[in-house]
């Protein structure tokens, strides 16, 4: 009985079971390093920096030389005499008679502020063609280079070899006969096409005329003149 009791007695020791220690894993840095905050360490910023222009310089150097353009006064352009730009005209005229091989003069006059060129010679008659086609273009050539060459450019007139002189005079006398038609008629008359400087003779013709009027129609090179009765016509 007693060795019963001393079994009962004594106290097995429950032997202790260790915990595994946990273990704290280690945060990754993706090799950005410890060093910096939010573990990014000193990886560079993937933010592009601004490309220079080197061609077109920095935009405050663009803006800089904007204020510059905007700020500079504008300086007034000189003026050009009447006689500057009938020089150069006649300088322009002269050149071209020597281009094409021909003999002439150039007279130059200015009357009302209208420069007036009178190309001379009979060799010069070249340069007139069908119908003054060939001295209009004349004309617009010499505008053009004296309003390249100065400030501003006149009006101008041009008459080679007498052509001008003698087209106004034919047309002249024609509108007279058109506007005797028109006023008998009562209706009106168009003329056939005609540039610019033919339509303003008939234009200043038919002026002086009563109980007509006149009008241009169409677009160029088909525009043309139409002369028409008022019904104005007074009785002498």
């Amino acid at each position: 009985g007693a060795k019963g009791s001393s079994n009962t007695g004594q106290q097995k020791k429950t032997p202790e079971k260790k915990t595994p220690e946990k273990k704290t894993p280690e945060k990754k840095t993706n090799g950005r390093g410890s060093g910096s905050k939010n573990g990014k360490g000193s990886r560079p910023s993937n933010k592009k920096k601004p490309v220079e222009n080197k061609k077109n310089g920095s935009s405050k150097e663009r803006r800089t030389m904007d204020d510059k353009a905007t700020t500079e006064p504008k300086r007034d352009k000189p003026e050009t005499s009447i006689e500057d730009q009938a020089k150069v005209a006649e300088d322009f005229l002269s050149g071209l008679l020597k281009s094409f091989g021909l003999e002439g003069d150039i007279q130059t006059r200015i009357e009302d502020e209208v420069l007036y060129l009178d190309v001379v010679g009979e060799q010069t008659e070249a340069l007139v063609g069908p119908k003054g086609a060939t001295m209009y273009s004349v004309l617009e050539l010499t505008r053009t280079t004296v309003q390249r060459h100065t400030f501003g450019a006149p009006r101008m007139r041009i008459d080679i070899a007498g052509y001008g002189a003698r087209r106004r005079e034919a047309l002249t006398i024609y509108t007279g006969k058109l506007v005797e038609q028109v006023k008998e008629s009562g209706g009106e008359a168009m003329l056939e096409p005609m540039n610019a400087a033919d339509r303003k003779v008939i234009h200043d013709a038919a002026a002086a005329f009563e109980g007509v009027k006149t009008y241009s129609e169409g677009e160029d090179p088909r525009r043309a003149v139409v002369i028409s009765s008022t019904g104005d016509v007074k009785s002498d």
